[in-house]
């Protein structure tokens, strides 16, 4: 019998919550700042990386390329912000940015197929975040303010969605019954 713990509520809150902090940027209710890269770095970054491998560890490939492969998002991310303020890189212009999105989100896509048979809560994650990836790439190719509003806001559901069954996760597990449903 598995006796180890889940890892998988400490990644879903790495990338919940630094979603949520991102997506509140995106939405035009402040501007980008330290506080939202250092959380890309360490907790949406870092965490997940670590909560992927101890998924490996538990034998779940589902989470384990999930929570790594959105933890080197959030480094990339971090780096495609901070290289050109550092002059080490030139900028990414929107319209590559776009595209990296638009990957992001087909693998996204992929992803949410394999929640189908998972718990609602999970879809919702998933599903919101294809949605918020397709969004993001149509505002950096379309330079649309508006979209990067929606999309701010689309964002900070699908960053809540993963806070929601992360604590779900926790205190269902603590409680030894449903204290919030998944689905």
């Amino acid at each position: 019998m598995d006796k180890t713990a889940n890892p998988a509520p400490l990644g879903l809150m790495g990338f919940g919550m630094t979603t949520i902090l991102l997506n509140i940027h995106n939405a035009g209710f402040f501007p980008m700042a330290s506080m939202i890269l250092a959380m890309g770095i360490f907790y949406g970054g870092i965490a997940q990386i670590i909560a992927g491998l101890l998924e490996f560890k538990k034998g779940n490939t589902f989470a384990t390329t999930a929570f790594i492969s959105y933890g080197c998002f959030w480094l990339t991310l971090v780096a495609l912000i901070l290289l050109p303020k550092l002059g080490l890189a030139e900028a990414t212009p929107e319209g590559f940015m776009g595209w990296f999105l638009c990957l992001w989100g087909v693998f996204t896509a992929f992803m949410f197929f394999g929640t189908l048979s998972a718990p609602r809560a999970m879809q919702v994650v998933f599903g919101s975040l294809t949605v918020l990836f397709f969004l993001l790439a149509a505002r950096d190719w379309t330079h649309s303010e508006a979209l990067g509003r929606i999309a701010g806001f689309e964002g900070i559901v699908c960053g809540a969605s993963a806070v929601y069954l992360a604590m779900a996760e926790v205190l269902n597990e603590k409680a030894g019954r449903t204290v919030l449903p998944v689905g």
